[in-house]
C-alpha cells in the first residue's frame, strides 16, 4: 500500500524524464510500487534535477506537484528511483545535470539503504562510478524480449526462470564491462544483452536497461512518436518497429505503411499509422516479473531499516558494567 506510518518506507523518485511524459512515469512508478507494496507502507515523494529542460507546462506541473531536489540532501528517506531521460549531448559528462547526477549518487551511497538507476541514469551512474563507457548501438533496441534469470540475488528471488522484459535504448554496456568492475548481472537477454544488474558498496545500487515500470501501450505511443517526427522531417531515420510487441497482422500493416512513408514522406499519414495502431493488440507480459522485482527491492529496504533500527535500539539500551576496585 501507499500511505504512511511509523513503519513506512520513504521512496523518493526523482522523475528526469521528458515533460510530455512526467505523469505518465509517476503513474507507471505509483501502480508498480502499490502493487509491489503488499503490506509494506510506502510513502513517494517526487523530485526531478532542476537542469533538466522543460515546457512551460513541465515546469508549471514539478512546481505544483515536486519538491526541491534541495530538501532532498538533508531528508532521510529510505531509498531512491532514478529515471532517465532523452539525451541532449554527444557525452553524458555534458549534460546539464551533470553535476546534480553526480551529486545525488554519492548522496545516494552513503545516506540510502538501496536506489534504483534506470536506462540513461544507469549509464551515467557507470560513467561516474566505474569509469564504464556505454557504447551505441548500430539501432534502437525496442521491444520485448526473452531474459533469463542468471542469480541467486534476493532481488531475484521467485522470478521466473525465463521473462519478458521491455527495452528501449540506443547504447547498451557490455557485460564483460560490468564483472570486471565487481557488477553482479541479475537478468540477461541473448538478444538484447544485459537487463538488470547491481552493485553493494554502503548501499545497494541497482540498474535496469530495460523498463519493468512501462505499461502496456508505452512502447505503441513511444513508436508513435518517433513515426511523427520522421513525417515531420525531424529524424532522418524511419524507426524500427518494436520487436516481440504487436500482433502479426499490425506488424505487417505497420511495415506496409513504412514503405509508403519512404515513398511518400507526409505528415498526413500520421492519420493512417493512429488507425493501425488503434486496432492492434498489445498487451503487458513484463507485469508479473516487474511486481516480484519491485518488492523484493521494498522488502530489503524494509529489511535494512528495520536492522538499523534494532541496532541503534541495542546502543540506547546498552549500559557498561562499571569496574568495581578493590582495596
Amino acid at each position: 500500500m501507499i500511505g504512511v506510518g511509523l513503519n513506512c518506507i520513504d521512496i523518493a523518485l526523482i522523475n528526469n524524464m521528458p515533460s510530455g511524459a512526467l505523469e505518465a512515469t509517476e503513474r507507471q512508478f505509483r501502480t508498480l510500487l502499490d502493487a509491489a507494496a503488499g503490506s509494506v507502507k510506502v510513502r513517494l515523494t517526487l523530485y526531478t534535477l532542476p537542469e533538466v529542460p522543460r515546457t512551460g507546462a513541465g515546469r508549471r506541473h514539478v512546481s505544483s506537484c515536486y519538491a526541491d531536489i534541495s530538501d532532498l540532501w538533508n531528508s532521510h528517506v529510505d531509498g531512491i528511483i532514478v529515471t532517465g531521460t532523452e539525451p541532449r549531448a554527444p557525452k553524458l559528462e555534458d549534460e546539464p545535470y551533470w553535476g546534480t547526477l553526480t551529486r545525488l549518487l554519492d548522496w545516494a551511497e552513503h545516506l540510502t539503504h538501496s536506489s534504483i538507476w534506470s536506462c540513461l541514469a544507469a549509464h551515467a551512474a557507470l560513467l561516474h562510478m566505474n569509469g564504464i563507457v556505454r557504447r551505441p548501438l548500430q539501432e534502437k533496441r525496442f521491444g520485448v524480449f526473452e531474459c533469463a534469470r542468471v542469480s541467486d540475488h534476493r532481488l531475484a528471488s521467485a522470478i521466473p526462470t525465463l521473462l519478458q522484459m521491455l527495452h528501449s535504448r540506443w547504447n547498451e554496456i557490455s557485460e564483460d564491462s560490468l564483472v570486471s568492475c565487481g557488477y553482479q548481472v541479475l537478468t540477461r537477454s541473448q538478444n538484447a544483452g544485459v537487463d538488470s544488474f547491481l552493485k553493494h558498496s554502503n548501499s545497494l545500487f541497482v540498474f535496469f536497461q530495460g523498463h519493468p515500470e512501462y505499461e502496456a501501450e508505452t512502447l505503441l505511443l513511444e513508436y508513435r512518436r518517433d513515426v511523427g517526427r520522421f513525417l515531420r522531417r525531424e529524424r532522418d531515420a524511419y524507426p524500427s518497429t518494436p520487436q516481440g510487441y504487436f500482433d502479426d497482422d499490425t506488424t505487417h500493416s505497420l511495415n506496409l505503411l513504412r514503405d509508403r512513408a519512404l515513398s511518400d514522406r507526409r505528415e498526413e499519414l500520421l492519420t493512417d499509422l493512429a488507425n493501425v495502431l488503434a486496432s492492434s493488440k498489445v498487451r503487458n507480459t513484463w507485469d508479473s516479473t516487474a511486481v516480484c522485482l519491485y518488492r523484493n527491492w521494498l522488502l530489503y529496504i524494509f529489511d535494512q531499516k528495520d536492522q538499523c533500527r534494532k541496532a541503534m535500539q541495542r546502543r540506547r539500551e546498552y549500559k557498561p558494567v562499571r569496574a568495581v576496585g578493590v582495596g
